[in-house]
């Protein structure tokens, strides 16, 4: 099909899972990495994440509630707990089509931006996180 002949297709709506309250979504997620309480830290999980998701970076693979909820105490533990750094947006996020990438920075208390990643977060059809995929940029 010539590339003129996709522009003239009907364009249809595919129904979406994203959560309608995304601002509040992303807040969630990003909290989760800078939460002290590891009871509270462990339920934003089991709210954020569907039981057999899964957490993935380019050398790790966390499955499961269990799994995903050690993975982020272990950063918590290495970043955030020491007191040096904390992690917040660094850009808007973008949504559509159960997908929602996730730009974060971890910055240190002196205000400089330590690093730059992208989560890209697909949702199941509850609205929460089915597999989560890092990507670090700096």
């Amino acid at each position: 099909m010539p590339a003129s002949a996709a522009h003239d297709r009907k364009v249809t709506t595919t129904p979406t899972t994203v959560p309608a309250d995304l601002d509040g979504f992303v807040e969630r997620y990003l909290s989760m990495w800078n939460e002290p309480d590891a009871a509270r830290r462990r339920a934003l999980v089991e709210v954020l994440w569907a039981p057999s998701a899964v957490n993935t970076t380019a050398t790790l693979e966390a499955v499961g509630h269990d799994e995903i909820t050690a993975r982020v105490t272990r950063a918590f533990d290495t970043y955030v707990g020491t007191g040096e750094h904390r992690f917040e947006e660094h850009r808007p996020y973008a949504a559509h089509h159960d997908a929602v990438r996730v730009w974060w920075q971890m910055v240190r208390t002196d205000g400089t931006v330590a690093a730059v990643g992208q989560e890209f977060l697909v949702l199941d059809g509850d609205g929460r996180i089915r597999s989560d995929h890092q990507f670090p940029v700096s």
